[in-house]
């Protein structure tokens, strides 16, 4: 069990939203994912850790691959519909398309189709690593939908510093003064 001063440190953290799917002999099978990121600059290559209890996993393993779709800030709905146990629906609604044989949120920022490259074992979930060999595009212009345990949803979309304000500029310059 996780100390309760812990669990809210980490509770600030913040993370993307998305939606992973994998699609078997018919069957496909949906969830929420924050802990979904890219893993190098040079490739395409992004991890998810996953759940093995979670039933998406068995159609993951089968195949070798599942498919992430990057929600926009105004998908709360299909976020939280998706962050239900798949027990509690018995199907994935409407909120799925086909695209080329890969599940896809409709009207997400973009999509990635990915193929299972490893399979790292960490305690209670699998990092599986896996490379992005599909995407497409929907709302690329869209902010993204962020989650954190302590605050909730999110919309990214404010920035973080004022146009034409350059920090490495600024960094760079302070290292010239040394």
């Amino acid at each position: 069990m996780i100390d309760r001063n812990l669990k809210r440190a980490l509770g600030q953290m913040t993370y993307g939203a998305y939606v992973v799917a994998a699609t078997h002999e018919g069957t496909t099978r949906a969830f929420t994912s924050t802990w979904t990121f890219q893993l190098s600059f040079a490739e395409p290559v992004i991890g998810v850790s996953i759940s093995p209890k979670h039933d998406t996993t068995p159609l993951i393993d089968a195949t070798d691959r599942f498919t992430v779709s990057l929600l926009a800030g105004d998908q709360v709905e299909q976020g939280q519909y998706f962050s239900y146990p798949g027990r509690r629906f018995r199907h994935v609604g409407d909120y799925l398309t086909d695209v080329e044989g890969h599940p896809v949120v409709d009207g997400c920022v973009a999509w990635l189709g990915c193929r299972v490259l490893g399979r790292v074992p960490i305690r209670d979930h699998v990092l599986y690593v896996a490379e992005v060999d599909a995407y497409g595009e929907g709302r690329i212009k869209q902010p993204a939908l962020t989650y954190s345990s302590r605050k909730g949803w999110r919309i990214a979309d404010s920035p973080a510093r004022q146009p034409g304000e350059s920090i490495r500029d600024k960094l760079l310059a302070m290292l010239e003064e040394e």
